[in-house]
């Protein structure tokens, strides 16, 4: 089926939903490295009135990529509530907008048509909105998970302190991680990045974080972001893990470029549930597990992009389908890593900070507890000021977290992103506090005794 659109004197054709999609996108230099980007504003904005103008069931009758050879299509296929979608069966893509800006339309309505939406009629429905559309409507919806922390309630915004080093030393590791609890960081988890993806090396950060939250009674949760298999190994090897960690695409062939599969991530599950942690008594165990991360990019960095049509699905829609994969696993965090991948799929600090603001809203949307890596890499056309506005959006946008780098500058990952004092600045000036237990233990005896003895004593 084509699409068609008039503007002035000029018909534009769109001949499938994959080219529609990709032409109706915001300028971003992904989509024109993959060279399906709109040639000219105009003939984006005539992709816009026709995605305006598409039935929201018409994308339950063409998927962009077929279900017979992708599994991410098949779940998205498989998970579809259809009654749930009755209710919204009638809308145009652009009658969707009108009714996601409605006063009448709340964060509890929307909750219950998580699963009656699918990530495309949500990427495509982003593409025709401005951003305060994408921060009006993100603000109404509240998605709380719970591990030793409470995330995401109205008024709070969580961090992930992020200690990173360049060689994984236990005393640089401790120093940052002190740094960053000093100044009110870690209530969504404490995550680090290993350099040797190893199952001894992931043990041994997990204990290094499990040791000072038990000294301390922090009420936090550990991460060490090793591929998946890694963690299941230090599982076995007897290590204290709390959060399970993994990237994941909008495609199959993107996951599996990652070494992952929907079974594999259900093995890692049922495998980190067996372990009981978290909770309000640690035999509970805790309620969400995942730590997925995210990011515009990836899918055409691994050429994993490829549509119905044999040409590439624009980058939006594909980390929109990635959103599936979390939606299905419940987890406790989703992070959009905006920047990360670099200037050829997000140029400068404008694509950057419209990706970011797409991301925590079709996130939402999808029902997941959306938190932003607030990043650029040095090669990229943005700078720390950039980084503060997007903070500021995305502050009031209602995003459950964002990152704690010391300085802002990750030392062994070599990119920019927020810092301690960033959290402090969002949370003061919109009045938001950290997760309740956090704050609560902020309060308590306990963190007086981390200020005079310190991690490493």
């Amino acid at each position: 089926m084509a699409f068609t659109s008039t503007i002035g004197s000029q018909r534009y054709t769109f001949p499938t939903l994959t080219r529609l999609l990709a032409k109706a996108t915001p300028a971003r230099s992904g989509d024109e490295l993959a060279g399906i980007a709109a040639t000219s504003a105009q003939e984006r904005i005539a992709a816009q009135l026709a995605v305006a103008d598409l039935p929201l069931k018409h994308f339950l009758t063409e998927p962009i990529i077929p279900y017979e050879t992708d599994e991410v299509t098949r779940l998205i296929i498989d998970s579809h509530d259809a009654t749930a979608f009755a209710q919204i069966s009638h809308l145009t893509v652009g009658d969707l907008r009108d009714f996601l800006l409605s006063n009448e339309v709340t964060g509890e309505v929307l909750a219950s048509l998580k699963w009656a939406l699918t990530p495309e009629m949500v990427a495509a429905v982003s593409k025709i909105m401005r951003v305060q559309d994408l921060i009006a409507v993100a603000r109404k919806i509240r998605v709380v998970t719970r591990f030793r922390t409470t995330v995401g309630l109205p008024g709070r915004l969580s961090t992930r302190l992020q200690p990173n080093h360049p060689t994984d030393d236990p005393r640089g590791i401790a120093a940052s991680m002190l740094d960053g609890l000093m100044l009110g960081s870690g209530d969504a988890v404490i995550g680090i990045n290993p350099v040797s993806d190893s199952a001894q090396r992931v043990t041994q950060l997990l204990e290094l974080i499990d040791r000072a939250r038990l000294r301390y009674s922090i009420p936090t949760q550990s991460c060490v972001l090793a591929h998946i298999t890694t963690q299941m190994e230090a599982m076995r090897q007897g290590a204290p893990l709390d959060l399970l960690f993994q990237s994941v695409g909008g495609t199959e062939a993107t996951n599996t470029s990652f070494g992952v599969s929907l079974s594999l991530l259900e093995e890692a599950n049922q495998q980190a549930r067996s372990l009981n942690r978290g909770g309000i008594r640690e035999e509970t165990g805790g309620e969400n597990l995942f730590y997925f991360e995210t990011g515009q990019g990836s899918a055409l960095s691994a050429n994993a992009h490829l549509g119905a049509d044999g040409l590439g699905v624009d980058q939006q829609t594909i980390e929109a389908r990635a959103y599936a994969i979390a939606r299905h696993f419940s987890p406790m965090l989703v992070n959009t890593v905006v920047g990360f991948i670099g200037p050829e799929y997000l140029y400068d600090g404008k694509q950057i900070a419209r990706a970011g603001l797409e991301d925590h809203f079709c996130g939402k949307l999808l029902g997941l507890p959306m938190g932003c890596d607030i990043c650029y890499t040095n090669h990229a056309e943005a700078d720390q000021d950039d980084m503060d506005s997007l903070l500021t959006l995305l502050g009031t946008a209602g995003v459950n977290f964002i990152m704690g780098v010391p300085g802002a500058d990750d030392i062994m990952l070599n990119y920019q992103s927020t810092s301690f004092h960033d959290a402090l600045y969002i949370r003061e000036v919109l009045g938001l506090k950290p997760a309740p237990e956090f704050e609560s233990w902020l309060e308590s005896a306990s963190f007086p005794q981390l200020r005079a003895q310190g991690l490493l004593s």
